[in-house]
């Protein structure tokens, strides 16, 4: 079994290869992008022309008095202003479109990804920093998208044409203009990993706070059954304070860079301010040249200023995008493979099974054993000796780490999980239901009664022998079921999950303590459905209370990483005591 926890998988991508791996998100926007590109384009530029227009104006319609050039001028400037306007409005709708179809699909395939990992991704990752990638992470990457992609571009763009101007109207002047900027690129460069590394713990502070205040919601009943608010409270202020200080340390890195950009280009102002006018003192310079460079000298440190922001929120992108990855690039270890000639006519087989957790001790050895059709097994052992485990593997839930499982004389695996999921009905100790009503919940997964009616649907519990069940809950079929189940009791929720299971006719039904919360009556009416299930239906029951096992056609005992027939029920009870003691 792979190791899928992600808290020790996420690295930090370079800028670059990030930026590639982001590419097939935008290959369908990139009529969008071409077209905000060609009004980012029109807007730098027009936004670079005005300052020639005004030192030009100084130099020739001011100076010689001619007021009427002035004015045709100041229309000229107004009419750049408004095109740059519209510009820059048509580049910024349309790159938020791009950024919330970006998003869109971020979200889907990450949620596509975490649907396609195996049951082992979720007992190793906690379901809030999960929520957090998906919802938080995705959202950063969005607004970098939205808001800052395309004037990150337009910066650059900016920056290298004012830069350009700089030069070409006066090299020397120019040069000296630039020289705050040499410094500014080179402290970027050194302190971006420490920018993103702060953001990154940030991302990862939100997701645990996430995470904390889930397990808080979804335990709730607990904590309010052992009066232990105080505990959670403690965890919750911990890891508030966490996400804190987190949150100080990436603000201030982020905004390292914002002061420092503004400080050079004071200083960019004043070397152009001293040496143009010492130019102009020697007859090398034109004031109106002095003001257009005053403007060329904004136009390149605003941006400048600009990109400091730009940067550390690109950092945060970058960061959200690691988070994203580490679940984007995550392969399930559980393939389908290849059909092989079939092995028997056993219905199941365990052929020197092995299993073991990540981290953990062996829980199952060279375990075989068949099972054949329409017969009754039942799993007895300790606690912790492997029961809920070897029904995993049957159900293919894990994979083996040794050994392999054959599902009618064919590898488990060769089966895809819709063939799987029909051949095998698995009811869990603790049933997960879904909003909607109880008819909903029964039909979840089962093509075969997806266009019944109401009364059809009545129909075919009545022919399975599943209509009595019904009369369980106050509103029949339609019964609500509100998310985490509430308004129900966990013996109902058990009922739910038997009809779903059952009514999709399976050959191999796994029972992993179904009756545990059913009172008597409604346990022996389980029990006489099992009976009268189709012949060819092979039931394995795991179950503590030895009652509900009498039936069984063989037990197997299962602890120490052995799978062992028991015998008769009296051994079987020997071998559980005998078990107990020695654990």
């Amino acid at each position: 079994m792979n190791n899928y926890n992600l808290s020790t998988s996420a690295g930090q991508t370079k800028p670059m290869a990030a930026l590639k791996k982001l590419l097939p998100y935008l290959s369908e926007e990139r009529s969008k992008l071409l077209g905000a590109l060609a009004a980012m384009v029109v807007n730098s530029g027009l936004n670079l022309i005005t300052p020639l227009i005004v030192g030009w104006t100084v130099d020739t319609a001011v100076t010689s008095g001619d007021f009427g050039l002035v004015l045709r001028n100041a229309g000229i400037l107004l009419a750049c202003y408004l095109l740059a306007f519209v510009a820059s409005y048509a580049q910024t709708v349309a790159m938020g479109n791009v950024g919330q179809r970006v998003l869109f699909k971020l979200r889907s395939s990450v949620f596509t990804k975490i649907q396609s990992l195996p049951v082992a991704f979720f007992n190793q990752n906690k379901a809030g920093d999960l929520i957090s990638r998906i919802n938080n992470d995705t959202d950063k990457l969005n607004q970098f998208f939205s808001q800052s992609l395309m004037q990150f571009a337009a910066n650059i763009f900016m920056i290298i044409g004012a830069g350009i101007f700089l030069l070409v109207i006066h090299p020397r002047l120019g040069a000296a203009t630039l020289a705050p900027a040499v410094f500014l690129l080179v402290f970027t460069q050194f302190v971006s990993a420490w920018i993103r590394r702060k953001n990154l713990q940030n991302l990862q502070a939100t997701g645990g706070l996430s995470a904390e205040v889930q397990e808080s919601l979804d335990n709730f009943k607990v904590i309010v059954a052992f009066n232990r608010r105080d505990y959670f409270r403690e965890r919750f202020r911990q890891e508030n304070q966490k996400n804190f200080k987190a949150a100080i340390s990436a603000g201030v890195a982020s905004g390292t860079l914002t002061p420092l950009y503004g400080f050079c280009a004071s200083m960019a102002q004043l070397v152009v301010l001293a040496y143009g006018i010492l130019l102009i003192a020697q007859g090398d310079f034109t004031v109106g040249l002095l003001i257009s460079f005053l403007f060329y000298v904004s136009r390149f440190y605003d941006p400048l200023r600009q990109m400091a922001m730009l940067w550390a929120n690109f950092q945060l992108a970058m960061a959200g995008w690691d988070r994203i990855s580490a679940i984007l690039l995550l392969e399930s270890d559980m393939p389908t493979v290849p059909v092989e000639t079939s092995r028997n006519e056993a219905l199941m087989e365990f052929d020197k099974v092995g299993f073991r957790y990540p981290g953990g001790k062996e829980v199952l050895r060279s375990a075989s054993f068949t099972l054949e059709p329409g017969k009754t097994y039942a799993l007895v052992g300790p606690t912790g000796g492997g029961k809920t485990t070897t029904a995993s593997l049957m159900a293919r839930l894990f994979d083996p780490t040794s050994g392999t499982v054959y599902l009618g004389g064919r590898d488990i695996r060769s089966y895809s999980a819709p063939e799987r999921a029909k051949k095998i009905g698995f009811i869990l100790q603790e049933p997960f239901l879904f909003t909607g009503t109880v008819r909903d919940n029964i039909l979840y997964g089962n093509e075969a009664y997806a266009g019944y009616s109401a009364a059809g649907l009545g129909a075919a519990l009545e022919k399975t022998n599943l209509g009595a069940l019904l009369s369980r809950f106050d509103g029949g079929l339609d019964t609500p079921v509100r998310a985490g189940a509430d308004g129900l009791s966990l013996g109902q929720r058990q009922l739910i999950a038997f009809m779903r299971a059952v009514l999709r006719d399976p050959e191999l039904l796994i029972l992993d303590e179904a009756t545990a919360n059913i009172d008597t009556v409604t346990e022996q009416l389980l029990e006489d459905i099992l009976k009268r299930l189709p012949a060819h239906t092979t039931r394995v029951i795991i179950a503590h209370r030895l009652n509900t096992i009498e039936s069984a056609d063989e037990i197997f005992f299962v602890n120490g990483g052995e799978i062992t027939p028991a015998g008769s029920m009296e051994h079987a009870v020997d071998m559980l005591l005998h078990g107990h003691r020695q654990s």
